[in-house]
């Protein structure tokens, strides 16, 4: 038996060129079914396990899977915007912590993410290098945005303006650098974060500028009433939030009006967030409140819907593989007639010749059922990798 399988391995290895087509057809074959059921259930797992660990988001109405991309992921535009009174009222029932998300600006082609510090303590965030934001203008970026852009503490950042030609005359804001996050591989990873006054300074809500109530200040002031004053457009607005200038930054009308893209509600335990849902859908609140397991599980079911069709797309394509890799066999065989007929000459028993071309065939399936298992290997590994450095579901 041994001298019959030296010989199919002879045959193979001399017809190496034939053997290595049909070997890589046959992996494929074998490989990118199941490397597309791998790699979707790996990325639904990074996306379901970002939902699982935000318990509630409260937004404008508008749609729900726009509201969770934008606020957990940090992808799609930014939806409509709700009043910081929101959070001030969610945290007024008693119910629940209310951690406020302004997703709307990016610097560098990363998203600045203007909230609270409770949000680093909601996903674990862990500091690699300085320290967390503690005044306006600081910012605390991800492990890939330091990395990508080559940060360090202490270095700085400049905003991005929304178009080209900004005629609000709201400027780009530097930011320095106060802190590095440790690699969370997720979304956060690739974030700028901002407590969230600093982004309604990016949005020109909140500025500072130069004294005017100084000794030479006629030549600036348009005019005066009671605590109001009316200036020109020669007064510097700072583009810097510096120890010298921190305190001329104010407010331009009241902060519970100024605009939040979300926020993310965390109830107490499973009763009150009950209980602060009920009081949403009996419309005390008119904003929607929502699941973000719920909506991304709805996303993902539409997902793997197409996945499913995919997979039966490639069964075909299989199947006519194997059809076309059978025929390959018969001609094989039937160009192998002299060869077979020599075999049979030299006393070779017809047993011993079916052996022969069935140890091919084997060895062909067999070396590529290794080679698919370890292409899916090598997927299950970089495949995690990679879906961590681009998931979405950053």
């Amino acid at each position: 038996m041994s001298g019959i399988v030296y010989l199919a391995y002879r045959y193979l290895l001399y017809y190496r060129y034939k053997t290595m087509i049909l070997l890589s057809a046959i992996t494929l074959v074998i490989y990118l079914p199941a490397a597309l059921q791998l790699m979707l259930n790996q990325a639904a797992e990074q996306l379901m396990r970002r939902a699982q660990s935000t318990p509630l988001l409260v937004g404008a109405k508008g749609s729900p899977l726009e509201l969770v991309l934008n606020s957990l992921y940090f992808q799609s535009a930014p939806p409509a915007t709700l009043p910081f009174k929101v959070v001030k009222d969610i945290r007024s029932t008693g119910l629940a912590n209310a951690i406020p998300l302004h997703v709307r600006f990016h610097a560098k082609g990363f998203p600045v993410v203007g909230t609270s510090l409770d949000y680093f303590d909601l996903r674990g965030l862990k500091l690699a290098q300085g320290r967390a934001m503690a005044l306006l203008g600081e910012a605390v970026v991800g492990a890939e945005v330091a990395a990508k852009l080559g940060l360090s503490v202490g270095d700085y950042l400049v905003t991005s303006p929304e178009v080209v030609f900004d005629l609000s005359g709201v400027y780009p804001l530097k930011m320095p650098v106060v802190g590095i996050l440790s690699s969370q591989f997720s979304s956060d990873d690739g974030a700028i974060f901002v407590d969230v006054k600093t982004s309604w300074i990016i949005q020109g809500l909140l500025h500072g500028h130069q004294d005017i109530n100084f000794a030479d200040s006629s030549s600036i002031v348009l005019k005066t009433s009671g605590a109001n004053t009316v200036v020109n457009a020669s007064v510097v607005e700072y583009n810097e939030v510096t120890a010298s200038n921190i305190g001329s930054f104010h407010l331009h009308g009241e902060s519970e009006k100024f605009p939040l893209t979300a926020a993310i509600a965390v109830a107490k335990d499973q009763k009150t967030s009950t209980l602060l849902q009920g009081r949403f859908k009996t419309g005390e609140f008119k904003y929607q409140i929502l699941r973000p397991t719920s909506i991304m599980q709805e996303l993902l079911n539409t997902v793997f819907t197409i996945k499913y069709y995919a997979i039966i797309a490639m069964s075909f394509i299989g199947m006519s593989t194997f059809l076309v890799v059978l025929l390959v066999f018969a001609l094989s065989v039937r160009l192998r007639r002299d060869e077979i007929s020599t075999m049979a000459h030299l006393g070779g028993q017809r047993s011993s010749i079916f052996a022969l071309l069935s140890i091919e065939v084997a060895l062909i399936l067999l070396l590529s059922l290794l080679s698919a298992s370890l292409l899916l290997l090598l997927t299950k590994h970089l495949g995690a990798t990679l879906l961590q450095s681009i998931v979405v579901v950053k």
